[in-house]
């Protein structure tokens, strides 16, 4: 390696990080386009599943929000699935480097990651842009199409797992489910009477626009990745 002229092993460096790279994002991209294949289908499912049981004010839609972004709005949650536009590598203490199947090749650790975050609707209905989300899962795939979860309550396909299996709509349902369920069960509590003792003028004045106060389903408490 050391003969190799210094240019001639940053081009190739550039030739085969760059080929790896739009792979990995190639198969996350087809993957998000997959998962809002999916996310329709099940909306339509629980919606026609849901007919003349609850009142139709109780929404469950899905949005496309753009190449890179979309929604599912159950009843008064929100779930927003957002593909990232860059190709990760894991730090030096993340558990997938114990997996045999990275440990065998490194390129097989370069990952894509679909986010899944967890709001209010009414943080978007009355544009409360204060309000907090919650990153509850993560998919990541990777030049083979190869995929794991982690998140709350994904168990389905773990880092120590990855390599096994390419993602597939199964997957996908499996990974949804999971996501909704928890955010189903995730619930709004009352923040800690001592975060909300102050108020100022202003916050009174403004309220109208409602985004002066700040709300979160565990505002003023922790929240944290305990099944990650």
């Amino acid at each position: 390696m050391e003969n190799i002229p210094l240019r001639s092993r940053i081009l190739e460096t550039i030739v085969s990080k760059s080929t790896l790279k739009q792979r990995v994002f190639d198969n996350t991209f087809a993957t998000f386009n997959d998962l809002k294949d999916t996310l329709l289908e099940m909306a339509s499912e629980m919606d026609d599943a849901l007919e003349g049981r609850l009142d139709r004010r109780v929404r469950i839609e899905y949005r496309d929000r753009g190449k890179f972004e979309a929604q599912l709005q159950i009843a008064n949650d929100l779930l927003i699935f957002q593909m990232h536009t860059d190709v990760f590598e894991f730090d030096a203490n993340h558990v997938v480097w114990q997996n045999p199947y990275v440990q065998q090749e490194r390129a097989n650790s370069y990952c894509g990651v679909i986010n899944i975050y967890n709001f209010l609707s009414d943080s978007f209905k009355f544009n409360r842009n204060a309000d907090e989300g919650y990153l509850i899962g993560r998919i990541f795939v990777n030049r083979e199409k190869r995929y794991f979860a982690e998140g709350k309550h994904q168990s389905a396909v773990r880092a120590m797992q990855f390599g096994r299996e390419e993602i597939s709509r199964e997957a996908l349902i499996a990974i949804l489910e999971a996501a909704i369920c928890y955010a189903l069960n995730f619930d709004l509590l009352l923040p800690p009477y001592e975060s909300n003792k102050r108020v100022t003028v202003d916050q009174f004045n403004t309220k109208l626009d409602n985004s002066k106060f700040i709300t979160g389903k565990r505002l003023g408490y922790d929240f944290d990745v305990d099944d990650i």
